[in-house]
């Protein structure tokens, strides 16, 4: 006689609870559809709002440097210029920091007490208003990068990247404050991706023969890898789109130039400073401008997606 385990038999579904599951996958597949309407509405509207400008400019608009409403001459390309070196600026800084503590938080290096409080702190960064983040770095980041700044230009003024004498803002330290504002996502994400891998992974490692840095590097990192590109790539979608922090301490120069410690500009930061003012073509000039900021960002978003998908099927 067969004795059954009561937990393997699998009670068949009520009707109601059939419908209950219809329901929900229509509410959810109708609120997908909700979020992508609303995204196509906004792109429309703002293309339909840049259109005086993408006809008059055309594609020049893009690699045009002149920015001048008396004139009603405008060009992008400093803008895009400020908004991706400060933007890869900021990754460069924040992906192995907010990686390595996202590691440091996942493993027991620290008591679950200690930890727990670290998490806390580093996701409280988030909710810090950009405002702040802007104030502080104009009375405590600029004054403290000014002095490594001049070091860097008297001993690397050869160089491109330093080769302009430092006036308070600029690139490098938006790119700095964009690393902090930045840092709570890359770190959370991270954290959670590798803290969610099945406990096996670590298990089998060491059974091994692998040491805890070999299995955290060669197994851990690798298996979570989707979702460290994934807090990436949201990171990148933040730093290019972020506006107070950064119209308050790059500068708002609208040149480009090459030294990370002269000022800059960002497409963001340009919306931020003009739109309340402008009128006419300026108004069509700043919807092109957002225009090829959703494109970017679109396109970091695709490349995200194709990069985790691809890491996936191998």
């Amino acid at each position: 006689m067969t004795v059954r385990n009561p937990s393997s038999v699998t009670r068949p579904r009520s009707d109601t609870e059939r419908i209950l599951d219809q329901s929900f996958l229509w509410l959810t597949r109708l609120l997908a559809y909700a979020i992508a309407a609303v995204l196509l509405a906004i792109a429309f509207q703002v293309l339909v709002q840049s259109l005086p400008a993408i006809q008059r400019f055309g594609v020049g608009f893009i690699f045009s440097q002149d920015w001048d409403p008396v004139k009603e001459s405008y060009g992008a390309l400093p803008m895009i210029y400020g908004t991706l070196v400060s933007a890869l600026i900021a990754l460069l800084l924040a992906v192995p920091i907010g990686v390595g503590i996202a590691v440091f938080l996942s493993e027991n290096f620290l008591p679950l007490q200690v930890r727990t409080v670290l998490v806390f702190l580093v996701e409280l960064l988030a909710a810090i208003p950009s405002v702040v983040y802007g104030l502080w770095g104009i009375f405590v980041l600029i004054p403290i990068l000014r002095g490594f700044g001049v070091w860097l230009f008297e001993n690397f003024g050869w160089f491109p990247l330093f080769s302009t004498q430092p006036s308070g803002p600029g690139m490098l330290p938006a790119g700095v404050i964009l690393t902090i504002m930045i840092l709570p996502i890359i770190t959370a994400i991270s954290r959670d991706s590798l803290a969610s891998l099945p406990p096996e992974l670590r298990q089998a490692s060491i059974g091994l023969g692998a040491t805890r840095w070999e299995t955290i590097i060669r197994v851990l990192i690798p298996a979570a890898f989707s979702g460290i590109v994934g807090a990436v790539m949201l990171a990148l979608g933040r730093a290019m789109g972020e506006t107070m922090a950064v119209t308050m301490l790059i500068g708002n120069a609208n040149t480009v130039n090459v030294s990370l410690l002269a000022p800059g500009n960002t497409i963001a930061s340009l919306l931020a400073n003009q739109f309340a003012e402008a009128s006419g073509l300026q108004v069509a000039a700043l919807m092109y401008a957002g225009l090829i900021l959703f494109v970017l960002t679109f396109i970091v978003n695709i490349f995200a997606e194709l990069v985790i998908l691809k890491v996936k099927k191998f």
